[in-house]
């Protein structure tokens, strides 16, 4: 397993695949399979039978996981994405950075 560098509520674009330009918020990460949950981004449809918790059944649409090396963080200051790095602050916090433009993401 490796340290993934997206967490849960960034902003990113899908880089290659069907959903190639979308651009969406991270729902899950799902560090043990390299993958994560996108608001709005690789929808599925899913056959589902009556049950407890969904009475109607019926198709559901649902975000399926997508693979972390198809998507990039959105650089906050250019609005494109951007490749992340890992500096120390002057306070002794590590803290994530925008390749692109060098601008701290973690508050």
């Amino acid at each position: 397993m490796v340290k993934l560098k997206i967490k849960k509520d960034d902003e990113i674009i899908v880089i290659s695949g069907r959903d190639k330009g979308r651009r969406g918020q991270v729902k899950k990460v799902l560090p043990k399979e390299n993958r994560v949950v996108v608001d709005g981004v690789n929808v599925v449809k899913r056959h589902v039978a009556p049950s407890q918790t969904e009475p109607q059944g019926g198709i559901q649409e649902r975000e399926a996981p997508i693979h972390i090396s198809n998507v990039a963080l959105i650089d906050p200051s250019e609005n494109t994405h951007t490749r992340v790095g890992y500096r120390m602050l002057e306070d002794g916090r590590k803290v994530r950075f925008a390749r692109r433009s060098g601008e701290v993401m973690d508050v």
